[in-house]
């Protein structure tokens, strides 16, 4: 059986899978990035979960190679570079120091990057040849298609968009030092902060008053949005007028047929999406009027952000 290791390493969980042609996760499995933080111990423990998963298959596998997406990750160089949300500081050699570790076709890109291929090739971008996925984590991440194309840049690092300096410079302090960098306000991160940031600007009841930051998760915001929370509900208003505005801001970039929101602040739904294209479409200028949608993935099904590491080496073949 062919098959294709997908890697996505993240801030806080990395996933491993064995994904086959049409983009199906066969087995998976995840650890806990941070609890790994010497390199070496984490590349093993990397490299032993991919056997496992071989082994659980139950029948011969060919492994055609290992995509790996990853923060601020250069396809070029094989390096992860200054990765904010990592413990791994510096230039890391992660395929150098991967290759001394298995005998397969390696391949990294930025996480954002591989979710875009996956879209491509397996999700709601098949057939489109201009879009952007905007990856919405712990940080933010963007992924560039441009006429058929991914857009890498001199090295691998085209698109930082989580990296744009939206907001004025005493705004917030992202993760690689940049005054009111995108991802400190959207992001799983930055609607957290976002609702601190409310809970003392305003009086409201909200069940937010009791809970401390680092007790806060995303899933809970999304609750009490439903419940309506007058605290939850002004953060995706205020976390999507900014995202709006950011993304009709990038279409003047490249002017994308769409915009496709994936990760775990996507996964909010209408508290999320509706916002971000009200401000988007009162932002756009005239001439890209109606002609730019907001979508979700078409991976929902399959293990997105795996099957997008792994079509880095299902779109060689």
């Amino acid at each position: 059986m062919d098959l294709a290791a997908g890697i996505d390493i993240g801030g806080t969980k990395t996933k491993l899978g064995l994904v086959n042609q049409s983009g199906e996760c066969v087995v998976d499995m995840n650890f806990r990035t941070k609890e790994y933080p010497d390199l070496d111990e984490f590349l093993d423990k990397t490299i032993a979960s991919v056997h496992s998963l071989v082994a659980q298959v139950g029948s011969p596998v060919n492994l055609l190679g290992i995509g790996i997406g990853a923060p601020n990750a250069s396809n070029t160089r094989g390096t992860i570079e200054y990765a904010p949300n990592l413990y791994w500081k510096g230039i890391v050699p992660l395929l150098e120091k991967l290759n001394q570790r298995i005998d397969v076709p390696l391949k990294v890109t930025n996480d954002a990057n591989a979710a875009a291929l996956g879209e491509m090739l397996f999700g709601n971008a098949k057939g489109m040849k201009d879009f952007i996925v905007i990856t919405l984590g712990t940080g933010l991440g963007s992924g560039i298609v441009s006429n058929g194309s991914m857009v890498y840049g001199y090295d691998g690092f085209a698109g930082e968009f989580g990296h744009f300096a939206m907001l004025p410079e005493d705004g917030r302090v992202d993760g690689l030092g940049v005054k009111g960098g995108l991802e400190a306000y959207v992001s799983a991160t930055g609607l957290k902060r976002t609702i601190m940031y409310l809970i003392s600007k305003h009086t409201d009841d909200s069940r937010f008053r009791s809970i401390a930051f680092n007790d806060l998760h995303g899933e809970e915001i999304t609750e009490a949005a439903e419940q309506g929370d007058p605290i939850a509900l002004k953060a995706f208003e205020y976390t999507g007028q900014i995202l709006g505005k950011a993304l009709a801001n990038f279409t003047l970039f490249s002017q994308p047929e769409a915009f496709f929101l994936v990760g775990g602040l996507a996964n909010c739904g209408k508290w999320i999406f509706e916002p971000t294209q009200k401000y988007m479409d009162q932002h756009l200028l005239e001439m890209y009027q109606g002609k730019v949608k907001i979508l979700s993935s078409g991976m929902a099904e399959k293990n997105a952000a795996i099957s997008g590491a792994a079509a880095l080496i299902w779109s060689a073949q």
